[in-house]
């Protein structure tokens, strides 16, 4: 039997119409019923992420309030004076408060050896025909350079530079327009740490602080007395304090001072050191926004029209929360105590009728650290509860699971419906492509009787 490319070909028949017809009512109801199905799971899906999302920034909110540190951290300010910063000022919670005039008399700085008039004509000069060795020491460091034989001054320069064991030597030239001065610079400070250079080749003494053979000071290179290693000198109050750094720790008890120039005739830097009030109002502030973040993603999520009003954990959620805010803390107090108070909506507010936070984190930091931040604070409370939802094997990470299967099972449907209308248009097919051969059949056989008939003597066609 001859191949045929559409149904109702040969009977004239729409069939291809009847099938895609069968299909389609057989298709469609279940293909929504599924597309429901699955718009119903990915709003559920996207209310659980936007969940997990924001009480997982109320989460973090309440651990910053637990951090025992934020409570008894104090900052140090530092008002300079006119002329520019002279120091810099870090404290830690154990420092003491207290207000302080503070002068940079002497800034600390290493040492500074130039070689003597006359002693290079230029950077190209070579400075020995035999290898040998130099030293540099300054305080407690020290390392060796190995010269190779008929260096330049340029070719040591750069080798003392380029050492790996170097300290903290820099070495220049400076060419004057008639001679190169050789210069060297350590970068340890402190009384008594200049630098000193020594050789084992007496062709290295120009370039020396220290003749080789000689007592200290008989090399070619000297230092001035302006330019020796100086210790750092701050005054406090009237106080003097001496260090071989720039750098004061505990002069003030939990505080580093760091000098960065010397002041200028009797102005001072007036430090303050005191509870860090800011931090704890800006963790405040951070913990009110994600808390009531939380309050309008549930109002939304739960709300009239939506696809979850009246979700059973929506409802808990929002229950549970407003236990918490509402419970008492330390010495029986609540938050409304420290002038927390709620609006129309359930939002948290940072004051009430008869106080507000801002004042008692000034005048009762302690009542506020005990409900906020105490062992068993408001913080604490909450973080602990949060965990329940949000953290590993949480409730909404099991209930995104399930969603999660339950979308895997629509995908699945999905591929089934999809089979079965595959095999249901095969079948179809083939029952309605034999139709469609016998009705074509029986019309071509009709229509050569008619013709046969018609040729008869005496038969008459009726016409129209």
């Amino acid at each position: 039997m001859p191949l045929v490319s559409s149904l109702g070909a040969r009977s004239g028949l729409d069939l291809e119409g009847i099938v895609k017809a069968t299909l389609e009512a057989e298709r469609v109801p279940k293909q929504n019923r599924l597309d429901q199905q699955e718009g119903r799971l990915q709003v559920e899906l996207s209310a659980v992420g936007e969940m997990r999302s924001v009480l997982s920034k109320l989460q973090d909110a309440a651990e910053k309030l637990t951090e025992a540190s934020l409570f008894t951290a104090m900052k140090a300010s530092v008002k300079q004076p006119e002329s520019g910063d002279v120091i810099t000022v870090e404290s830690t919670e154990d420092a003491g408060a207290g207000n302080f005039d503070i002068s940079v008399m002497q800034l600390a700085k290493g040492s500074r050896a130039v070689s003597a008039d006359g002693a290079f004509a230029s950077a190209d000069d070579e400075v020995n025909t035999n290898a040998g060795s130099l030293t540099f020491g300054a305080g407690d460091e020290s390392f060796t350079l190995n010269i190779e034989a008929g260096s330049s001054l340029e070719d040591i320069r750069k080798a003392i530079n380029s050492s790996e064991d170097n300290f903290g030597v820099t070495a220049d030239i400076i060419n004057t327009g008639d001679q190169a001065k050789l210069v060297f610079r350590s970068n340890v400070s402190g009384e008594g740490n200049n630098l000193t250079v020594t050789n084992d080749n007496a062709e290295f003494d120009a370039i020396s602080t220290q003749a080789n053979g000689g007592a200290p000071g008989s090399g070619g290179m000297s230092i001035a007395d302006a330019d020796k290693a100086t210790d750092a000198i701050i005054e406090i109050d009237g106080i003097q304090a001496t260090n071989d750094t720039n750098v004061f720790e505990n002069v003030i008890q939990g505080s580093t001072i760091t000098a960065v120039k010397e002041t200028e005739g009797t102005e001072t830097a007036k430090l303050s050191i005191a509870r860090d009030d800011s931090s704890v109002q800006t963790s405040i502030d951070n913990f009110v926004k994600a808390y009531n973040g939380v309050v309008s993603s549930l109002n939304e999520i739960g709300g009239e029209n939506s696809m979850l009003q009246g979700d059973s954990t929506v409802r808990s959620l929002k229950g549970q929360l407003n236990n918490i805010l509402t419970s008492t803390f330390g010495n029986e107090q609540t938050l409304f105590d420290l002038g927390f108070g709620l609006d129309e909506n359930g939002k948290l507010e940072q004051e009430n009728p008869v106080t507000n936070v801002s004042d008692v984190l000034k005048n009762n930091p302690a009542a506020l650290e005990s409900v906020m931040g105490g062992e068993n604070g408001l913080a604490s409370r909450m973080e602990s509860f949060l965990n329940g939802y949000v953290g590993a094997g949480g409730s909404l990470q099991l209930r995104k699971d399930t969603i999660d299967e339950s979308l895997v099972r629509v995908k699945e449907s999905r591929e089934d419906l999809k089979l079965r209308m595959e095999s249901m248009e095969e079948t179809l097919r083939a029952k309605y492509q034999a139709l469609d051969s016998l009705v074509g059949q029986l019309q071509s056989r009709g229509n050569a009787v008619s013709a046969q008939l018609s040729n008869l003597p005496g038969f008459t066609r009726d016409s129209d």
